[in-house]
């Protein structure tokens, strides 16, 4: 498959005093689309545990240009890269416009670990969710 496209609508209150989506709220943006995929569209797939232990552990934004709250929802396209026995690199690009000529305004990656919630330490990903996760493979770095 390689990409996941997630739909999500920025909110007026997501501006900051510039008119732009603040960094906080372009998180919560990303925070939306990767439940999305990994607790909604994983659970789907009937990988329920997913949901119970995922963290991330590093967070990088980069602005291209300013996403602004137009009433409208942005697309959010995420790819799995160097997926390995724990932990998986999720790369976002939030792309505004639409109709066959949107421009990426922002691109981030997450390091995402599995967790143990009740061990409180990491966990080895199931074959399952490698398997889940192998199929958002994108096969490179972020764009």
């Amino acid at each position: 498959m390689g990409v996941f496209v997630a739909q999500v609508r920025p909110r007026w209150s997501d501006m900051d005093a510039y008119g732009h989506v603040n960094h906080a709220n372009t998180v919560t943006l990303l925070e939306e689309a990767r439940v999305a995929l990994v607790f909604t569209e994983a659970a789907r797939q009937g990988l329920l545990d997913m949901s119970r232990g995922m963290v991330v552990v590093k967070l990088a934004v980069d602005y291209r240009v300013p996403l602004v709250f137009d009433g409208g929802s942005v697309d959010i396209e995420m790819s799995v890269r160097d997926l390995k026995a724990s932990s998986f690199v999720l790369d976002y690009s939030v792309r505004i416009g639409g109709n066959g000529s949107s421009t990426v305004a922002v691109t981030a990656e997450t390091l995402i670990c599995a967790y143990d919630v009740e061990e409180t330490r990491p966990r080895r990903l199931t074959d399952a969710e490698r398997d889940f996760l192998a199929s958002w493979h994108s096969g490179g770095a972020r764009g």
